[in-house]
């Protein structure tokens, strides 16, 4: 007899369950698993995909005169002036001395003040450890589609590898603690910028909304107030709670009514938390601002919702920088630098749980480290950064790659283009295992990690 493991008991009880939930009008998945062992905390991470690929080696730059000097040979009109670059002491030291891009100043006074920043160097999608000679040789697996975006922003957030998977490692991460987190009054997953593979699921479904919370049906209110909206809504109501004797007509009857109830519930708490005065950071405008504040409100109603652990799925676009880099970077960087600072402000000073909550970042790869004469090109490793009370900050993670061109530099695989040190599965490893997922589990979350010798990077306490 062939002994179920884990990974075969979820699918077989994920599918069990659904059935029972098709079949049964009202019943929860949290009422069909069953109560399993409650953390008895919280814990939240948030994503923040830059799509488009972010040119990170721009964002932390080598200061010292002879990796500077590599450096600036390498990008060319692209190099940001030396004596611009924004300091940075992490606590350990390779030799060499760093800076942030100048337009990112809110992240180095958090990365210089606190111990709550922590940057990894030259990470990106890898199947197991790459030379250059190995793919010269072809003698080892490499994600296919290098250097397409849409491929890329798949392996990131699914970390497929070569294998077909319509999952990604947030969703796996959900299922596995599906029974820990049975009483939470909303799903562990919640993306605030569309669907998207991170939280692609097959058993424990995302919530999707807009960038303000869920959007709201414009032909119909639940306010009593609002005349014929409310009629239309009263309505609409009696419809969907109606007694049908088709499968289809029950089964799409009850897609309407979770969709308001779940509607309602997240909303109510959005305002609920507006109304407590909970959040009073004021976040930078725009798509990711606001996005970002949005979860924070839901964060601070995160016992109003009985919620043990969250995953948040924000992002913003704008970084395929092949043309105007010089002009558009700074403002993306600062963006993404202010964003990040007061997020973590309003978890740290407004809801005094920093501990508790872990924000990084991910996007579509690195770009090359020459210049196409105005801008850089789609390539494969780059930096990351990760904030949050349980960091262990103030460090960069990682060996720092040589930013030197050519044959010279055993990391540029051709044309600038770095294979990464440090692997996508890694890096979620080491995230997965703080959320709470059992290093026995951790091939679930990141399929790869057990062909590279350090499963846990170190960057979390």
């Amino acid at each position: 007899m062939k002994r179920m493991n884990r990974r075969d008991f979820l699918r077989t009880s994920g599918a069990a369950a659904a059935a029972t939930l098709a079949a049964t009008p009202g019943l929860t998945y949290a009422q069909m698993v069953g109560s399993g062992a409650p953390f008895g905390d919280y814990k939240a991470l948030v994503c923040i995909f830059m799509f488009g690929g972010n040119d990170s080696f721009n964002m932390v730059v080598p200061s010292s005169n002879a990796e500077y000097n590599a450096y600036a040979a390498s990008r060319q009109n692209l190099a940001i002036n030396q004596q611009d670059l924004l300091a940075i002491n992490p606590q350990t030291s390779d030799g060499a001395t760093y800076g942030l891009h100048p337009a990112m100043s809110s992240l180095q006074q958090l990365f210089n003040n606190t111990d709550d920043v922590a940057l990894v160097s030259n990470v990106g999608p890898l199947i197991e450890p790459t030379t250059r000679d190995q793919i010269y040789n072809q003698s080892v697996d490499v994600p296919p589609q290098l250097f397409s975006h849409n491929d890329q922003q798949d392996q990131w957030l699914s970390l497929r590898g070569k294998s077909v998977s319509k999952t990604g490692w947030a969703r796996r991460m959900a299922d596995l603690i599906l029974i820990n987190v049975a009483g939470q009054q909303m799903a562990t997953n919640a993306s605030l910028f569309g669907n998207n593979t991170f939280q692609a699921a097959d058993d424990t479904v995302p919530y999707v909304m807009g960038q303000n919370g869920p959007d709201q049906c414009a032909y119909m209110s639940s306010d009593p107030n609002a005349g014929l909206l409310y009629d239309q809504g009263l309505a609409f109501g009696r419809i969907i709670d109606a007694q049908f004797g088709s499968i289809y007509e029950r089964g799409f009857a009850q897609v309407q009514r979770r969709a308001i109830d779940n509607a309602e519930l997240v909303s109510g708490a959005i305002q609920a938390a507006e109304d407590s005065g909970a959040i009073t950071t004021v976040f930078p405008q725009g798509q990711l601002g606001t996005q970002l504040s949005t979860v924070a409100k839901l964060i601070a109603s995160r016992d109003l919702l009985q919620m043990e652990r969250q995953v948040f799925f924000v992002a913003t676009g704008g970084f395929d920088s092949h043309d105007n880099q010089n002009q558009d970077q700074p403002g993306l960087l600062a963006n993404i630098s202010e964003c990040i600072s007061a997020f973590h402000s309003a978890m740290t000073n407004d809801l005094q749980i920093g501990d508790e909550v872990t924000t990084f970042t991910q996007s579509d790869f690195g770009r090359t480290l020459t210049s196409n004469g105005d801008g850089t090109d789609h390539a494969w490793g780059g930096n990351q950064i990760v904030v949050g009370g349980a960091v262990n900050g103030r460090d960069m993670y990682g060996p720092d790659p040589s930013l030197e061109l050519g044959q010279n530099n055993p990391d540029d695989v051709g044309g600038g283009r770095l294979i990464p040190a440090t692997s996508a599965d890694q890096y979620a490893a080491t995230l997965a295992k703080w959320f709470g997922i059992p290093d026995v589990d951790l091939d679930i979350v990141a399929p790869h990690i057990d062909n590279f010798m350090q499963r846990d990077l170190g960057f979390m306490v």
